[in-house]
C-alpha cells in the first residue's frame, strides 16, 4: 500500500509554480512516481536545476530530473503523442537519456489529434472578438470529441492496432474538413495550414509514422496495472496542471480548461489505496494570467510581469498578465477544492517592502468578500460578468509579516516557501 501520496494543486489561473514544486518534493521526499492525472500536453512546467539546466515539462512528470523517478499518466489525461517525442528529445539534449522508458500511460487516456488541434485552433479564430483563449495544442478539441464524437475518438489502446489507428484519423480528418466546409472561412494569415491539414489526403501515413517512435516505446498500462502501480509506490506526487480558477466547473466561463483542476481526480485515485494524502495548494506572492478572462487585479503597469524569465507573452495563449494577490479569489478555489492541507508560496523573491493585496471588491455599491460557488455554466457566466465590473479593494502588508498574514487570512498554514526557480531555493516553515 502506498505510504504517502502528496497532491500539488494551482490556486490561480495556472503558473503559479507547480513543476519547482512538484521537482522539490520529489528529491526531498523521495518519492518514486510523479502522476499527471488531468490536463495534458498544453502544461508547462518549468525546472531549473542547482547545475542551471532548464526544462518545461509538458506531459513528462516535472520530477523527471531526479533520476529512477517516474511519470504515470492517468486515465484522464489527454495525450499528445508528438509532443512527448520532441519533448523527450530536449530531455535527452540535457543529458537525461532513456526518460521516455520512465513514463507510463493509462490505455484509457484520449490522444490529440493534428486534425483536433487545427481544429481548435480554427474554432478560436472563427471567434473573432469573442475567443474564449485557448493553448492551441487541442486538449479541449479532443475532450469535446471524446463526449459527441466517440466512434472516431483515439484513446491510448488504438496504438495496439495501427490499422485501426490511421482509420481512426482518416475518418476524423473527413469530419473536421466537412465540418469547417460549412463554416464561415477565418481569412487569418495563421489559418491557411490549419485548413491546409484539413485538406491533405496523405497525411495519415505521415502521422502514424511521426507517432511510431513513442507508440513502440510507450508502457501502456491496463486499469489494473495503473492501480497496481499506485499500490506499490512508496511515495506518490500527484502533479496538477492549469489553475483551479481555470477548471471547468468553477473557472469563469467561457475562458476555462476542459479539465478538473481541483484534487479530485487524483483523490478519486487514491480511494481506498493511500494511508496518508497531504493536499498542497500552490499560490503565488502575485498573481498571473495569460491571455484572456477576467483578471480583477490586473495592473498593466505591474513590474511583477517582468521577472518571467520561462514564462513569455505570445503564442497561442496570449500576453501574461500580472498584478496583486487576491484573497477574494483565493478563498473562493480554497472553497472549490475542499481546502487544503498546507500551501506552497512561490516568488518570494519578487515580494517588495509592501506588498499590495486584495481583500475585497465593490460590486453594484456593495463591498463583497466571498464569491458563491456556481452551480452550471449559467452561473459560472454570471460570475464572469461580475468579475468583469468589479472594483477590488486593496490594502497592504509589511513584507516582514506577509507570510503568516497570508497563512491567517487564508486559514491554510503556509508550509513551504521558495525564494528562486531551483530545489535548493526551497524551504520548510511547517509539515
Amino acid at each position: 500500500m502506498t505510504n504517502e501520496a502528496w497532491i500539488v494543486f494551482d490556486l490561480g489561473f495556472g503558473d503559479a509554480g507547480k513543476g519547482a514544486t512538484v521537482d522539490f518534493l520529489v528529491r526531498d521526499l523521495k518519492a518514486d512516481l510523479v502522476v499527471r492525472h488531468h490536463g495534458g500536453g498544453q502544461a508547462g512546467h518549468n525546472v531549473v536545476t542547482p547545475d542551471g539546466r532548464h526544462h518545461t515539462f509538458s506531459q513528462f512528470g516535472a520530477g523527471t530530473f531526479v533520476p529512477g523517478v517516474r511519470t504515470l499518466l492517468g486515465p484522464e489525461f489527454v495525450f499528445h503523442p508528438g509532443a512527448l517525442w520532441m519533448e523527450a528529445l530536449h530531455l535527452e539534449s540535457l543529458g537525461l537519456s532513456g526518460a521516455l522508458d520512465r513514463i507510463q500511460i493509462d490505455e484509457r487516456a484520449r490522444v490529440i489529434s493534428p486534425f483536433q488541434q487545427a481544429s481548435g485552433r480554427l474554432r478560436e479564430l472563427l471567434r473573432g472578438d469573442l475567443q474564449h483563449g485557448t493553448c492551441g495544442v487541442g486538449v479541449g478539441e479532443a475532450v469535446m470529441d471524446s463526449i459527441h464524437q466517440e466512434c472516431d475518438t483515439i484513446v491510448v489502446r488504438d496504438f495496439a492496432d495501427l490499422s485501426l489507428l490511421a482509420k481512426k484519423l482518416s475518418e476524423q480528418q473527413l469530419r473536421k474538413r466537412l465540418e469547417f466546409r460549412r463554416l464561415p472561412q477565418c481569412c487569418d494569415e495563421r489559418s491557411h495550414i490549419e485548413y491546409q491539414l484539413l485538406s491533405d489526403s496523405d497525411c495519415i501515413e505521415r502521422i502514424v509514422e511521426l507517432w511510431r517512435p513513442v507508440i513502440e516505446r510507450l508502457c501502456v498500462l491496463s486499469p489494473d496495472a495503473v492501480q497496481n502501480e499506485l499500490i506499490t509506490a512508496r511515495r506518490i506526487v500527484f502533479e496538477g496542471a492549469q489553475g483551479v480558477l481555470l477548471d471547468q466547473c468553477v473557472g469563469f466561463h467561457p475562458h476555462t480548461t476542459w479539465s478538473d483542476c481541483t484534487p479530485r481526480g487524483a483523490m478519486s485515485l487514491l480511494d481506498g489505496l493511500s494511508s496518508k494524502v497531504y493536499r498542497m495548494g500552490v499560490v503565488r506572492t502575485y498573481m498571473v494570467r495569460h491571455g484572456l478572462g477576467p483578471f480583477p487585479t490586473c495592473d498593466p503597469a505591474s513590474e511583477w510581469s517582468r521577472t518571467e524569465r520561462h514564462n513569455q507573452n505570445g503564442g497561442w495563449q496570449g500576453p501574461l498578465r500580472s498584478g496583486p494577490i487576491d484573497l477574494v479569489l483565493l478563498r473562493y478555489a480554497l472553497a472549490a477544492c475542499g481546502g487544503a492541507d498546507g500551501l506552497a508560496l512561490t516568488h518570494l523573491d519578487c515580494v517588495p517592502e509592501v506588498v499590495p493585496i486584495c481583500r475585497a471588491y465593490r460590486a453594484n455599491g456593495q463591498v463583497v468578500h466571498e464569491l458563491p460557488l456556481p452551480n452550471g455554466l449559467m452561473e459560472q457566466e454570471r460570475l464572469t460578468r461580475m468579475l468583469e465590473t468589479i472594483e477590488p479593494i486593496y490594502d497592504s502588508i509589511g513584507s516582514d509579516d506577509f507570510i503568516e498574514r497570508l497563512g491567517n487570512e487564508l486559514h491554510v498554514p503556509i508550509s513551504l516557501i521558495s525564494t528562486g526557480p531551483t530545489c535548493e531555493d526551497r524551504r520548510w516553515l511547517t509539515l
